[in-house]
């Protein structure tokens, strides 16, 4: 069984920092591409980041050069090394990953920024 357990969220002002990290199991963790996603209110899930088994990354435009993916490998976790943040990025933030075609969420860590 797939279990995804988000952390790291919480307060925080413009500008700040925060690290958010995802603790994996039930899965071969390397051979997974793991991804985070968010929801503001009233907005639809957005995927955020993704990085592939072998550290491949992705960004939606609106974090490049602000959030970081990044994995490791041996402790089964990813991480969103979130910088500049700003009050748009205020969500709850979920850890993400595909197997045998279905989609598991953990249950998700809220991010709020404050201006």
């Amino acid at each position: 069984q797939v279990h995804l357990v988000e952390s790291g969220g919480g307060l925080v002002q413009s500008g700040g920092s925060l690290r958010l990290s995802c603790a994996a199991s039930g899965i071969n963790f390397r051979l997974f591409t793991m991804r985070w996603y968010r929801q503001a209110p009233g907005k639809e899930r957005e995927l955020v980041a993704t990085i592939t088994g072998a550290g491949v990354t992705n960004y939606t435009d609106s974090v490049k050069g602000r959030f970081t993916v990044s994995r490791d490998n041996v402790w089964n976790r990813v991480y969103l090394e979130m910088s500049s943040v700003r009050p748009e990025d205020t969500a709850v933030y979920y850890c993400n990953t595909i197997r045998g075609g279905n989609n598991f969420y953990g249950r998700g860590t809220q991010v709020t920024v404050s201006s």
